[in-house]
């Protein structure tokens, strides 16, 4: 995705991702993906957290931390 993409008319909202180790890559294109511990929008050029394993995203540090505590207990 660059910059010129967000102004595409008709271009979704909701991007859908697959998330890998250390990278991710955009399968349809959009402008965010849902947190999937606290339901916020991140916009794709702040996603910095997610789980390759779960395929999900995360608002930030602490959402990745709850995430891992709930599943690794």
């Amino acid at each position: 995705m660059n910059a010129q993409d967000r102004n595409l008319p008709g271009a979704a909202d909701l991007a859908s991702v697959h998330y890998g180790d250390g990278e991710f890559v955009v399968l349809k294109q959009g402008r965010y993906v849902i947190c999937a511990v606290s339901g916020v929008k991140i916009p794709l050029e702040a996603l910095r957290y997610w789980s390759a394993p779960l395929q999900e995203a995360y608002a930030g540090p602490a959402e990745s931390l709850q995430r891992w505590q709930e599943t690794n207990r």
